[in-house]
């Protein structure tokens, strides 16, 4: 059964998208089983594997509303890389927020859609949007672990304390065994600030930073361009290699979290 990792920050551009896609294309590329699930209405992870989101029929928003009538299994498309398996997004996904609320558990959508392809896969990647509404309670609810990109800049940090808050919320709402891990990205090793940043939260928090640190460069931005994930448009750069200590790093969370479920 599928380890779900959620990766969501309510600050926009600190890398969720990117780090979704490399890290999720990274550990298929080790020969794991993954599923990427495209939470956002701007549909940035349907767009950076290079297909137009209002070329689908049927999108995440279709099983999220009805799971019963639109089947996850059937919405699910294979990419170009091997192993790696996207749910679809478009701006329908917009006006899920409006319809769930007042359903009797709203919360939980996404976590019945899941579970139909849960034993399909080894590990399922969330998407979130920028935001800490409907969509990403879903995406919290159903996690195993919460991965929180963060740029290593201070105004980046003000918004932990407002996303803590809310997995506080979630763990008592329904998710007692939700994880979360802080994942350092957009670092510029030059300056001071981001530095003092880097050293800022891992005493912070000592026990949930992942080692990696994500470097700042332009090829994310060209690997988004291509339509693939830097791991395979620069392979051999930095920005690959960090993503691919990263995938390292995951799986070896994951491993403890499978012992975990079998010690209880």
């Amino acid at each position: 059964m599928a380890i779900i990792y959620s990766v969501t920050n309510q600050k926009g551009g600190v890398g969720k998208t990117t780090t979704c896609l490399c890290l999720g294309a990274a550990i298929a590329e080790s020969g794991y089983k993954v599923l990427l699930v495209d939470f956002d209405p701007q549909a940035g992870l349907t767009v950076c594997l290079g297909l137009d989101p209002d070329s689908f029929s049927t999108t995440i928003y279709d099983s999220l509303l009805n799971c019963e009538q639109t089947p996850l299994k059937n919405v699910i498309i294979n990419t170009k890389i091997q192993n790696l398996d996207l749910v679809p997004s478009n701006l329908d996904l917009a006006g899920a927020e409006g319809e769930l609320i007042g359903e009797i558990g709203w919360d939980r959508n996404l976590k019945d859609a899941l579970s139909l392809v849960k034993n399909d896969y080894d590990f399922i990647f969330i998407d979130c949007p920028p935001s800490l509404g409907v969509l990403t309670t879903n995406a919290l609810i159903c996690a195993d672990t919460v991965i929180v990109p963060v740029q290593t800049e201070y105004l980046a940090l003000r918004g932990l304390k407002q996303l803590g808050n809310i997995i506080t919320k979630v763990r008592k709402k329904g998710n007692p065994d939700l994880k979360r891990r802080i994942l350092r990205t957009m670092h510029n090793k030059r300056t001071l600030h981001s530095k003092e940043v880097v050293e800022e939260l891992e005493k912070i928090f000592p026990d949930e930073i992942f080692k990696t640190i994500i470097k700042r460069t332009v090829k994310f931005a060209d690997a988004s361009l291509a339509g693939m994930p830097v791991i395979f448009y620069a392979k051999n750069s930095e920005a690959a290699e960090s993503y691919r200590n990263l995938a390292k790093e995951v799986i070896e969370d994951a491993k403890k979290t499978i012992a975990e479920r079998k010690r209880s």
